[in-house]
């Protein structure tokens, strides 16, 4: 249930319907918005009666909420989240390698970016990769990496968290913790990152259907944490002419039904960097908030996922061609 307050409605009378929530042993969920406040419960197994909320000074209306994901429901949120500045005014690249390989060619990237207006670099220093044989990261040494480099640079971080040992470390070396595709459903991580104050990138299953996917980001908000950015970077289908099969579909319907930002991941949708900046203006196109994209200074010797990532000067034509269109969909590059 949403219970929305009146547009005039005091600080007290929102604190009396936090505490008639928690006297029926469910959580609240206050969700501050541009005019009114609203707050959403969650933890009930059977209806809540909405004259118990009703009556209380202040207190507008109380919504039922038929979706099963409450909190990233546009039903118990009408206005865009924003998250930083990432929100429906900006479009935000987040750019970088694949892994955090060493800390001259980390800071080499993050430095290209910030002169470029790029705000977020993205590395991973734990890497789940499809053959136990293939490079796994440099672990919490590639953590100490990315603090140095933002140290140096002011660069925001965004980079992976694989499971719960590593959260509070990870926590602290990143500005946005990433969730990837094969821990959509980690639902200790992801409660995990509920317990975290810091974004969290929630990438979609490699086989997950958008109602499985916003479920996952429920698990996150439903521990308190409400900053949560969804990301598609492609499914898997019979198509063999890319990686994966980049679901640029969901955007638009994602946006409908959540009030959540969505990014897109073009670089890990095809797999093949030639085909990488198509996707990228195309991601601007169908509504996504910003794009997630691999570049390195020289992908043919990346350590992970070269195949697919593009150099500083393909990097560099695409912000170009990102701010040119930017006007066109009432967004600025961010």
């Amino acid at each position: 249930m949403l219970i929305v307050m009146r547009s005039d409605a005091t600080a007290e009378q929102i604190a009396r319907v936090v505490a008639t929530i928690a006297e029926l042993k469910l959580t609240p969920h206050p969700l501050p918005g541009a005019t009114r406040t609203a707050i959403g419960m969650t933890g009930n197994t059977a209806a809540v009666s909405k004259s118990l909320f009703e009556v209380l000074p202040g207190v507008e209306n109380a919504i039922r909420v038929t979706k099963p994901y409450k909190l990233a429901s546009r039903e118990m949120k009408k206005d865009d989240t924003v998250i930083g500045n990432i929100g429906p005014k900006t479009f935000t690249v987040i750019a970088g390698p694949c892994s955090v390989e060493n800390e001259e060619i980390t800071l080499r990237m993050a430095e290209h970016l910030m002169n470029k207006g790029v705000r977020y670099l993205r590395a991973g220093a734990f890497k789940p990769r499809s053959s136990p044989y293939s490079f796994q990261g440099l672990g919490l040494e590639g953590l100490r990496i990315l603090e140095r480099v933002r140290a140096k640079t002011g660069i925001g971080i965004v980079t992976e968290l694989m499971d719960t040992e590593h959260a509070a470390a990870v926590e602290a070396a990143s500005d946005i913790i990433q969730i990837g595709t094969r821990n959509m459903q980690n639902f200790g991580l992801l409660k995990r990152v509920g317990q975290c104050r810091k974004p969290v990138l929630l990438k979609r299953g490699m086989s997950a259907t958008l109602e499985e996917w916003l479920m996952a980001a429920e698990y996150i908000m439903a521990g308190g944490n409400y900053e949560v950015i969804l990301c598609e970077r492609g499914v898997r289908t019979f198509s063999d002419h890319s990686r994966n099969t980049l679901d640029l579909s969901v955007v638009p319907v994602a946006k409908n039904l959540s009030h959540l930002p969505v990014f897109v991941d073009p670089s890990h949708g095809v797999g093949k960097r030639a085909y990488v900046p198509a996707m990228t203006y195309a991601s601007m196109a169908s509504g996504a908030d910003g794009v997630l994209l691999e570049a390195h200074p020289d992908p043919d010797h990346a350590l992970s996922d070269g195949a697919q990532t593009i150099d500083f000067d393909t990097l560099d034509a695409v912000l170009a061609k990102l701010t040119a269109m930017a006007n066109l969909f009432g967004r600025t590059l961010g």
